[in-house]
């Protein structure tokens, strides 16, 4: 999760004043882009139902795939029963992101016998 450094109770103009004048100015400071890429992210991925109470929740860190994640976030479903049992693992249906529409979660999800619903890429679509 990012957040933008106002909204986290930066001062507003400029950096903190130096302790003495004529002190100099630290020898490398992170700005701009570079800020962004030196800054740890991280993602969360969860599963949810149709009244968005969630079901399972993964995270990971922000530069991993989507895809790969996939066969993760499903196989933490739990819902328990209202009497004895085990706990259901396996939705009846599953909607997703464009992220998510390789070939390997569509034959996943065929052998669970989960009908999904996944728009297809652009550039994949034949």
């Amino acid at each position: 999760m990012r957040a933008h450094q106002h909204a986290a109770g930066a001062r507003k103009k400029g950096t903190c004043r130096r302790s003495r004048p004529g002190a100099s100015p630290p020898s490398r400071t992170i700005t701009g882009s570079d800020a962004r890429a030196a800054a740890p992210t991280t993602k969360l991925r969860l599963t949810v139902e149709q009244r968005h109470k969630h079901m399972s929740i993964v995270i990971t860190a922000g530069q991993r795939g989507d895809s790969p994640q996939f066969e993760v976030v499903l196989g933490r479903v739990r819902v328990p029963r209202l009497g004895p049992g085990r706990p259901r693992v396996r939705p009846d249906r599953d909607r997703a992101d464009k992220a998510y529409a390789s070939r390997k979660n569509r034959a996943y999800l065929r052998r669970g016998g989960i009908r999904c619903t996944i728009p297809d890429e652009a550039d994949q679509a034949r």
